[in-house]
């Protein structure tokens, strides 16, 4: 876990390992580098040369580029790494949260392995403090846990300390904290991603959630598979039949007592998906651990309003199963009757995401919440309409939509506003139950919303977060996001959490 402070201490006399600063693109009309606000120090030591050195050395400023230089006598870190923010903005404007927040990432990556490095970017707000601890310490994120030490394995950057951060004011501490708790809360989530799924599976994850609960005063029932078929969850119970791990129901519930919202947060939790009996194609199977990615991030979420301490209520559902072949796994032409009492005729057992998601959206309805928000690694449609960075949101409430893509976009995470047509809904007749689970192919990714919108109580405003595009990061690292798991989402979910608490919905 990387450590971090906030100092008050000048860039050139800060001992570290490594002294991180700012370099960009002139603004219309210049040329060459600029260095950001925050190094003045550090260009001083290079006799106000830093851009000359860094230019000769071949960088140009752009988002993202990271140059190492050897410090020169007046500072006592050894080693200045300048990373690129882009273009400069212009006078009177400020360098963009988002750029500073994929800037301290390529910087924090760049120094996996260090012990400690000192950030000197540019600090003109709180705001600007909290985005570059965020992505130092989303940055510094790496999976270890099944490498031998030593081997192909750099650990992440130790300690993170931030100058331009005041640490004796409450606003930039209370920014530092609530970094700190969110950034460990996303790379918990991607722990949960990037764990192989012979270790990963439904009880093993309920147990995970458990231990959270008891830590972080959050209360967690677990419904087994014995309980789930006691209490009629078809959909849930149905995908996970077929496999050696059972399914389980994970209910995590935050309370404040001054709270006067509720958001329900549900999660897709198929811990590994094999297509079941309409099994996938080969080159599909690989990377079927992710399909969990719905579940962390809503467990990612309700911790950290937890720890967060917001006056909000936050109840989180995961909905975990195995999605396996066997002898008594579900057949493409079973019926299931759901939680909600409809029936739902299976014509794809690869389209078991919406089957647990229904079961868990129509439970989370009976508690009669404010708003529910489901979130799920759902559709290659999405992925193919989108691409691999960008969810889509579809809502029965155009205004909730439009909320949570705002509010996306304020934290920096990329998604799109999507419709759910009503004339897709017929092709998802069944001739022998209420609903099918498959409807027309094109737009499957508006068919898979428009199935769960079946299972959303009367009244209650709901949104359907498909992650299915950036939840697994399979190129190369880019800004603060790694490769595997990436945390898809829980920004945008703790958020809408402080929206809520601060009665402002959307």
């Amino acid at each position: 876990m990387t450590a971090l402070t906030l100092s008050t201490a000048g860039a050139a006399t800060l001992r570290a390992d490594a002294l991180v600063v700012g370099v960009a693109k002139s603004p219309k009309g210049g040329k060459g580098l600029v260095v950001a606000p925050g190094a003045e120090a550090v260009d001083k030591a290079f006799d106000g040369k830093l851009a000359t050195v860094l230019e000769t050395l071949g960088a140009s400023g752009s988002e993202g580029e990271v140059t190492k230089v050897p410090a020169p006598s007046g500072l006592k870190a050894p080693v200045v790494l300048a990373v690129g923010l882009g273009a400069a903005p212009e006078k009177d404007e400020t360098y963009d949260a988002e750029a500073l927040r994929r800037a301290a990432g390529c910087a924090a990556r760049a120094l996996n392995g260090t012990k400690k490095a000192a950030f000197a970017l540019p600090v003109e707000a709180v705001e600007d403090a909290e985005a570059i601890a965020e992505g130092a310490l989303l940055g510094a994120y790496a999976f270890t846990a099944y490498r031998e030490q030593g081997k192909d394995a750099k650990g992440p950057l130790a300690e993170v300390t931030l100058l331009g951060g005041k640490p004796r004011d409450k606003a930039f501490k209370a920014a530092a904290e609530r970094a700190a708790a969110l950034a460990e809360e996303i790379n918990r989530a991607r722990d949960l991603v990037n764990t192989p799924p012979n270790d990963l599976y439904p009880e093993s994850f309920a147990a995970i959630a458990t231990a959270a609960g008891k830590e972080h005063g959050i209360k967690v029932q677990v419904l087994d598979e014995k309980a789930l078929v006691k209490g009629n969850y078809g959909g849930i119970v149905g995908v996970g039949q077929g496999a050696e791990h059972g399914p389980r129901l994970v209910r995590l519930a935050y309370t404040h007592p001054k709270a006067e919202k509720t958001l329900a947060l549900v999660g897709k939790g198929i811990t590994y998906d094999s297509g079941g009996i309409s099994l996938k194609p080969a080159g599909h199977n690989e990377t079927m651990k992710c399909d969990m990615s719905g579940a962390a991030a809503v467990f990612a979420a309700v911790v950290t309003a937890a720890r967060l301490k917001l006056p909000v209520n936050v109840t989180g559902w995961l909905a975990l199963a195995e999605n396996m072949p066997s002898g008594s796994a579900v057949r493409p032409g079973d019926v299931l009757r759901m939680y909600s009492g409809k029936t739902v005729e299976v014509l794809n057992t690869d389209a078991e995401g919406r089957l647990v998601l229904a079961d868990a959206l129509a439970k989370a309805s009976e508690e009669n919440p404010d708003a529910i928000v489901d979130v799920a690694t759902l559709t290659g449609a999405m992925v193919l309409a989108l691409g691999n960075r960008t969810f889509g949101i579809m809502a029965n409430d155009d205004a909730f939509r439009t909320s949570i893509h705002e509010i996306a976009e304020e934290v920096g995470e990329q998604s799109w506003p999507m419709p759910l047509p009503a004339d897709l809904r017929k092709g998802m007749d069944s001739p022998t139950a209420d609903i099918a689970n498959m409807g027309e192919r094109m737009g499957g990714g508006l068919v898979a919303g428009l199935f769960l919108k079946e299972f959303v109580g009367e009244g209650i405003t709901w949104a359907h977060l498909d992650i299915a595009g950036p939840a697994f990061n399979e190129g190369g690292p880019f800004g603060y996001t790694p490769k595997g798991g990436t945390g898809s989402a829980v920004r945008t979910l703790v958020r809408l959490a402080e929206r809520t608490a601060a009665g402002d919905l959307g």
